[in-house]
């Protein structure tokens, strides 16, 4: 494992954090698309299938349970418990989400590197992560203003993104065979959906003052 990849991963890691720092220490998801989040748990299932299948390290396994059990209880939280899902903006976190997967599944039917069912879903749930921050900055763009912790959550979980682009640069230089051209391209896709967060993210931290997005 390269330096990338793990500083990716610990980001990733962090953003989930300071997501479920928000939820269970305000007792609020206000600000936070349940979309996103559905389509977050949707990928990690359809990715982490070979769970008890493939081992590849103790690390490797930790990783992916954590991931799968973090975007389930977030979900969970968000939909059952009383005062967490009262804080929900329901009318804001209106993006048809069901689009992105319908999308995402015929893509990935049909551009794949092997026609195989692992693949075939493995392609799905690159193409799905890729998108699935849309309704996320859907909402925040709605709402305007973005407090503290939610900036911080989709901050780092674009910066995850943009550290695995360089593990696969990196990989691709490093490793013989490395081919993994799908994740690379769908990477770059949402790196650049976060784009004009990025901007709006910097100019508050540079100003010392609250984020706010264009609506």
């Amino acid at each position: 494992m390269n330096v990338f990849r793990l500083t990716g991963d610990m980001t990733h890691l962090a953003s989930i954090l300071v997501l479920l720092l928000k939820i269970y220490a305000t007792k609020s998801c206000s600000g936070i698309s349940l979309k996103t989040q559905e389509l977050y748990a949707l990928v990690f299932l359809a990715r982490y299938l070979n769970l008890f299948t493939d081992f590849i390290s103790v690390y490797n396994t930790v990783m992916k349970l954590v991931f799968i059990g973090s975007s389930l209880a977030i979900v969970w939280c968000m939909r059952m418990h009383k005062m967490v899902k009262r804080s929900y903006d329901q009318e804001l976190d209106t993006f048809r989400h069901y689009f992105l997967i319908a999308g995402c599944f015929l893509l990935a039917l049909l551009v794949n590197e092997k026609f195989m069912f692992p693949e075939v879903l493995w392609a799905f749930s690159i193409y799905l992560e890729a998108v699935s921050t849309i309704p996320q900055l859907v909402l925040l763009q709605r709402s305007g203003n973005v407090d503290n912790l939610t900036g911080q959550y989709v901050f780092l979980l674009g910066a995850y993104r943009a550290l695995y682009i360089l593990n696969w640069i990196y990989r691709y230089f490093t490793e013989p065979h490395f081919s993994r051209w799908i994740a690379c391209v769908a990477g770059l896709v949402q790196t650049a959906l976060y784009a004009d967060f990025f901007y709006y993210y910097f100019l508050s931290w540079k100003n010392n003052a609250k984020l706010q997005l264009p609506s």
